[in-house]
């Protein structure tokens, strides 16, 4: 997982790590984890990144440059 895509989107988006953590439904102090890598991300924690930044999961995981999602 490229966690340095995910934290420059939520830069990009200037949200701190406690904003976007309410956001997702989950505490600051475990999105501060997940973004640093000190804990593995939950898949549904992913894919509610993907949903708020309306990108692909692939994106997140550097599978593809590409951000936008194909519908």
């Amino acid at each position: 997982m490229n966690l340095e895509r995910i934290k420059n989107l939520r830069e990009d988006n200037d949200l701190s790590h406690k904003e976007l953590a309410k956001k997702l439904n989950i505490s600051q102090r475990a999105y501060s984890h997940y973004e640093s890598g000190d804990r593995n991300m939950p898949l549904t924690v992913l894919i509610g990144i993907a949903d708020y930044y309306k990108c692909s999961v692939d994106y997140l995981l550097n599978r593809t440059n590409k951000k936008e999602i194909n519908e």
